[in-house]
């Protein structure tokens, strides 16, 4: 269903038990890789597309909490992405060699703490695949809010994730970015490479896949590229505003005017 343009929308909060999600991946690589000390406690590879599970997350509504939790000395190859989609890091040092750096409690209590603090809050995202998530998904929905989950196909625990009220596999995320697009036209072919053309390109689909609706309102779509790009500007791509970057763009999309107000839709 269309959200109506007059309709506040929701706030988005995403927790990460971003350790428990890098340590899946790298489990997934060589199985036992991660858990000998020699290899966890040393400086670790980016694996984690972190823009990819952020742009979902803002399908969702626009995200007022983004906080990731982890033994952060060793995750300093994450830097740029991180800064890019402005998380903020909660550093928890384990209290022992071989003991977890309890992300997951600290990670519960404050979605506990911030869905008491913030009416807004319409979904909490959670990052991770530990069954130590299931109580607080119960909280969760007593108060009234929606749960989507995240994690891995081998490592995430399957009650936790039938616990959610959604729960999006990190590859399939990943499939779905590096899908191949249906054939374009000729002038759909031209803008494939234009920065803007794929920003809203981007935009559009992600609202479709949130709404399971593939038509989608124009202002819905401003504000999911804002979400995406708070720098975009359509005059410094070449269009005086956004209704004239959509004409411009025609090859891509398809308008509808049956309603009102306008709806539209990738081609």
């Amino acid at each position: 269903m269309r959200q109506r343009a007059s309709e506040p929308q929701a706030s988005v909060a995403l927790y990460w038990d971003f350790e428990n999600l890098h340590a899946s991946l790298c489990e997934a690589r060589q199985e036992g890789a991660y858990s000998k000390q020699d290899n966890r406690f040393r400086v670790q590879e980016p694996l984690i597309d972190i823009q990819a599970v952020v742009e979902l997350a803002a399908s969702f509504g626009p995200i007022a909490i983004n906080r990731a939790y982890c033994n952060w000395q060793y995750f300093s190859r994450y830097r740029d992405a991180l800064l890019q989609c402005a998380v903020e890091l909660i550093q928890l040092f384990p209290p022992g060699g071989s003991a977890k750096n309890g992300a997951d409690i600290s990670l519960c209590l404050d979605a506990m703490e911030d869905m008491a603090r913030f009416g807004h809050i319409g979904t909490v995202i959670i990052v991770g695949g530990d069954s130590d998530f299931m109580p607080v998904s119960q909280k969760v929905k007593a108060a009234g809010r929606t749960l989507i989950g995240i994690g891995t196909r081998k490592s995430t625990n399957r009650h936790w994730a039938k616990s959610c009220h959604a729960f999006h596999y990190y590859e399939a995320l990943l499939d779905n970015l590096q899908a191949p697009e249906h054939a374009l036209t000729p002038s759909a072919e031209l803008l494939a490479d234009d920065a803007a053309a794929g920003l809203l390109t981007r935009a559009v689909r992600l609202l479709a896949q949130a709404q399971g609706d593939a038509w989608v309102s124009p202002q819905a779509v401003w504000q999911m590229i804002l979400r995406l790009d708070s720098t975009f500007d359509p005059k410094e791509h070449g269009h005086a505003n956004f209704p004239a970057m959509l004409s411009a763009f025609g090859a891509l999309l398809e308008v509808s005017e049956d309603g009102q107000p306008p709806v539209l839709r990738l081609r």
